[in-house]
């Protein structure tokens, strides 16, 4: 069958999809695993602080994009709020480091889901490019069978994915009030012995604890990256005014219980001294490095920690079919905006970017490079280089969102023609980008402090923490100096060209949406007051 060469996406996403791809994008192995090695690193209270402090830095993130994909949901998504409203070559930079993050960050995740079945299977009887394969495969299918089935798709995945947070929370809390088969009343007494905070340094100097604290604030911004997804997936929503605010509004609470309320559990669980967390810092996608499943072990619990694994084996599966769709999609708006070629920017009848798609697919095949053991290091390193791209993504977000605000006044756009506005406006953006910057150039400091217990200066590790931050300036001023582009004066900064068509679009929706309602208002109402701010 002959594909049309077409360029436009299909508003396919319903409202439920977008919400659960942005709770589904937030919550993975970082919660359910990376907290266990924050854990052992800095003590219960550093990561509560950590995981709140930065969920509210991703909060004011997200408004900003919010506002602006509200205003005008693109298809090109980051990169066409970045070109219209800042500078092309912010956009050509933000879009092409995306890209680059997720076709790394996709066979990474094919990788763990190997080494998550390694729990019950050795690589020894069966190798572990057979499960690569499989998952692959499988992601490349529900990625090409169309945006509804991918909506679709990830909706019950992310769904699963709440349902075992929300599990573990209950437990943990159970746990935490002596109802384990141990009938041990923990409560807060691992706060006091060994203690709120550990120290970086073996001392217990201030300086050493607040090292620590500052190295679980990096954690956590990890823990966080993705949470920004929702903003790839405007150009494929239906009724994109309601349902990309909805989304970014929920975002807040959803933070708060899902992230702050499972390390504040957690934490009073398991001590930070803990020899079972030992595997936290050396086992990073199997459940033995779950600080849930370390509490489970230590509460006396049999046959959960499996039943844990296959949970976190469908985490990671989930996170690799999404990495793979925001890779597709990235690359298709760059071609969409000019700064690749064309060809990525075709669609098929069904408005699958295939180009793109065969593309990320085929660099996914990196991930048969983690069969041989000798090249895991190799590959780590190479991941460590492009997770700062992440946090770059925050910061030109928070700067495109700047600029949005003063073309937004420059050419008298009232608040009130908004259909959503950022709640700290233009302060809450500049406050998250200066900590955002800080992070990003303290990322890996860890690698000047001499510790007794991290050992000395890691030249690798310097480099592939911070490679990313000179490649980026590279790429904005290179991209400058050939196209010889100028910033965007806020007085002509494009906001309207395709907004009369999306406001059509919205207003042939919402009537026929409320012709097909009729009977079902009652349950709608029920869904929408009392379950939708979870899902």
């Amino acid at each position: 069958m002959e594909p049309h060469h077409n360029q436009e996406l299909h508003r396919a996403l319903k409202a439920r999809h977008i919400t659960m791809i942005a709770i589904g994008g937030a919550i993975g192995t970082g919660l359910i695993i990376g907290t266990g090695e924050a854990l052992a690193k800095a003590g219960p209270a550093s990561i509560l602080i950590s995981y709140s402090f930065v969920g509210f830095i991703v909060y004011l993130v997200m408004c900003g994009l919010g506002e602006m994909a509200s205003w005008l949901p693109l298809s090109s998504g980051f990169t066409g709020y970045a070109v219209r409203f800042c500078d092309p070559a912010l956009g050509f930079a933000m879009g092409w480091t995306y890209w680059f993050k997720y076709i790394i960050v996709t066979p990474n995740q094919l990788t763990a889901g190997a080494l998550v079945i390694s729990y019950w299977v050795d690589t020894e009887r069966v190798n572990a490019g057979v499960w690569i394969t499989i998952f692959l495969v499988l992601i490349v299918c529900i990625n090409y069978f169309g945006v509804q089935f991918f909506g679709e798709f990830e909706f019950w995945l992310s769904s699963f994915k709440v349902i075992v947070i929300i599990g573990l929370i209950l437990l943990s809390f159970i746990l935490m009030l002596g109802g384990g088969p141990d009938h041990d009343r923990k409560g807060f007494r691992y706060w006091k012995e060994p203690g709120a905070f550990a120290s970086y340094i073996d001392d217990d100097h201030p300086v050493g604890k607040f090292y620590a604290f500052w190295a679980t604030m990096v954690s956590a911004t990890f823990a966080y990256l993705g949470t920004e997804l929702v903003g790839v997936t405007v150009g494929e929503a239906q009724n994109p005014r309601k349902t990309i605010p909805r989304a970014i509004k929920l975002t807040f609470f959803r933070i708060i219980f899902f992230y702050v309320l499972s390390v504040l559990l957690v934490g009073t669980l398991v001590p930070y001294n803990s020899p079972e967390l030992v595997f936290a810092t050396n086992q990073s996608s199997s459940a033995a490095a779950s600080p849930f499943v370390v509490a489970i072990v230590l509460a006396g619990i049999p046959i959960l920690p499996h039943i844990l694994n296959a949970c976190i084996l469908l985490f990671v599966f989930s996170a690799a079919n999404s990495d793979l769709y925001i890779a597709t999609r990235t690359i298709y708006g760059l071609a969409r905006e000019g700064k690749a070629p064309a060809v990525f920017a075709r669609t098929d009848r069904r408005g699958v970017p295939y180009v793109a798609l065969i593309v990320s697919a085929l660099i996914a095949c990196l991930a048969y490079m983690n069969v041989s053991s000798d090249s895991k290091e190799v590959f780590g390193y190479f991941v460590d280089l492009v997770t700062i791209f992440g946090l770059l993504t925050w910061i030109s977000l928070l700067v495109t969102h700047i600029y949005f605000v003063r073309a937004r006044k420059a050419q008298g756009v009232p608040d009130s023609d908004l259909a959503y506005k950022a709640p700290l406006g233009v302060p809450g953006s500049y406050g998250a980008l200066v900590f955002c910057i800080l992070i990003s150039l303290t990322k890996s400091y860890d690698v000047f402090v001499h510790s007794p217990k991290y050992g000395n200066f890691d030249y690798k590790s310097f480099i592939t923490a911070y490679l990313g931050i000179p490649l980026y300036l590279i790429m904005i001023f290179g991209y400058k100096l050939i196209t010889r582009c100028k910033g965007v004066d806020p007085h002509e900064a494009d906001l309207w060209t395709g907004k009369d068509e999306i406001d059509r679009e919205e207003a042939e929706y919402v009537a026929r949406k409320e012709a097909e309602e009729g009977n079902h208002a009652g349950a709608s109402w029920f869904y929408r007051t009392f379950v939708s701010w979870l899902f």
